[in-house]
């Protein structure tokens, strides 16, 4: 392929030219330009596409070319086409935009919870496991997608979370979603159609939970944590809950786990009252002083909502997500999943099935294992050495841990990495309104840097803390 041929076809509005056409095919160029619909470096169609579309002499609209060439709107080097210049904004009048006064420039490090490390992500494996299943796919698989999931990937999440996460799972109570948030919207929306108005939480949590409860007219209830996790004994005492939402395996941010005497006593509130359990694994791959421990709903999958997804093991913007379901729950949630639009696609939902079939998918999470265990260790004797009066919280699990610093409270921290140029999250991000714990200090995240980043996002910490 000759250079500059990749942008021969491009399609290009204009809009109306009027009658003296090149001077009014440059009128059009410039307005595009100076309206930001046509941005600087975007690629333009040569010359003789160009004037087929716009039905002109080839001859015009090199002449309108060149001028606008000669102007500095445009830029163009032989063989490699014609492009809108890095000069146009310029001259379209735009000044650089100032910063506010007292803003601090924009982060370049990232330690913000709840985001793997992208750089990792498997692409060779991730390709050759498309371009395997996209070559054997029957011609149905290309057609609109089962709304509760391709049955191949349905059957290999069974047995792989019944495997790895100790879950009592069937194919035909999977239902795969597009990331945890519409899972837990399904969840929410089917129980208050059941009636439910109020649903437990632990008092830190995501806020984006909590907003989807409200939206499906649930008020979320906060139930306290403590170093056993969440105090479930309080649901007793609580104002009749339909369900509650835990995080037991890694809570999240504070990073303890369910005591397994508080495991027992949630499963046996939930059948004594006929309620139910909505459990987030969010993380739960992630253990690194031992093997994780086991999902809640092995111990009542009658009883136990699962909640799972790979935005954290893969990547996010797979919208991957998936629900375990109780079985008399499968056919409330997948009436509401009928009714939504954010059905995955059907490339995605195979590939993750060669994934984990082939063993990929077990390989990378040991693999990520190792290289998040690593940094955390390396995150704690950091702050150890040039922070020693700090503590850091949570076990080791999970892409964060809790940093609480004397004399420091969370805001005050995340303001002073801000000027860093480094983002983290105070605790009071997570806190729900009803709280009545005064544990203060910020949420870090150590995943998300590349690995060649990551001695520098450090740095940034250690000028935070010292």
């Amino acid at each position: 392929m000759r250079p500059g041929t990749r942008a021969a076809g491009l399609d290009l509005h204009l809009g109306d030219i009027g009658r003296d056409v090149r001077a009014g095919l440059m009128d059009a160029f410039r307005e595009a330009i100076r309206t930001g619909r046509l941005a600087p470096g975007t690629r333009l169609p040569s010359s003789r596409v160009l004037a087929a579309d716009l039905e002109l002499g080839r001859n015009t609209v090199v002449r309108a070319y060149s001028e606008l060439i000669s102007e500095g709107w445009l830029t163009g080097r032989h063989g490699s086409g014609t492009e809108v210049s890095q000069r146009a904004a310029e001259l379209a009048g735009e000044r650089p935009r100032r910063r506010p006064a007292g803003a601090h420039p924009p982060p370049v490090h990232d330690l913000r919870p709840g985001r793997p490390d992208l750089s990792s992500f498997p692409r060779d494996e991730w390709i050759r496991a498309v371009k395997r299943t996209v070559g054997t796919a029957p011609f149905e698989a290309f057609g609109y997608t089962d709304p509760l999931g391709r049955s191949e990937l349905r059957d290999a999440l069974a047995r792989y979370l019944a495997r790895a996460r100790g879950l009592h799972a069937r194919a035909d109570n999977v239902i795969v979603c597009s990331g945890a948030a519409e899972g837990l919207r399904l969840v929410a929306a089917a129980l208050a159609r059941a009636g439910v108005t109020k649903i437990a939480v632990e008092e830190f949590g995501l806020q984006t939970q909590r907003q989807a409860l409200q939206k499906a007219g649930i008020d979320a209830v906060p139930i306290p944590i403590d170093a056993d996790g969440a105090d479930v004994s309080t649901l007793d005492t609580a104002p009749n809950p339909g369900a509650v939402l835990l995080t037991p395996s890694h809570q999240f941010p504070l990073g303890v786990a369910l005591h397994s005497d508080r495991r027992a006593a949630v499963v046996d509130w939930a059948r004594r009252r006929g309620t139910l359990v909505i459990e987030d694994d969010y993380d739960g791959e992630f253990r690194y002083d031992r093997s994780p421990v086991g999902a809640l709903q092995g111990l009542d999958h009658d009883h136990v909502i699962y909640l799972g997804t790979a935005s954290k093991s893969l990547a996010p913007g797979l919208r991957l997500g998936w629900l375990v379901l109780p079985d008399h729950l499968v056919g409330s949630i997948a009436a509401e999943k009928g009714e939504t639009e954010e059905i995955v696609g059907f490339v995605n939902q195979l590939a993750m099935t060669e994934f984990i079939e082939s063993g990929a998918y077990d390989r990378h999470i040991r693999a990520m294992r190792a290289q998040y265990h690593r940094r955390r260790r390396q995150l704690v004797e950091t702050i150890g050495r040039h922070s020693p009066g700090a503590q850091v919280a949570g076990m080791p699990a999970g892409l964060h841990v809790l940093l609480e610093q004397p004399g420091r409270t969370g805001a005050q921290l995340a303001r002073r990495a801000a000027r860093e140029q480094l983002a983290i999250e105070p605790l009071d991000s997570f806190r729900h309104p009803g709280s009545t714990s005064d544990r203060d200090g910020a949420v870090i995240g150590f995943a998300t840097p590349s690995p060649s980043t990551w001695s520098g996002a450090l740095d940034a910490l250690v000028r935070v803390v010292r």
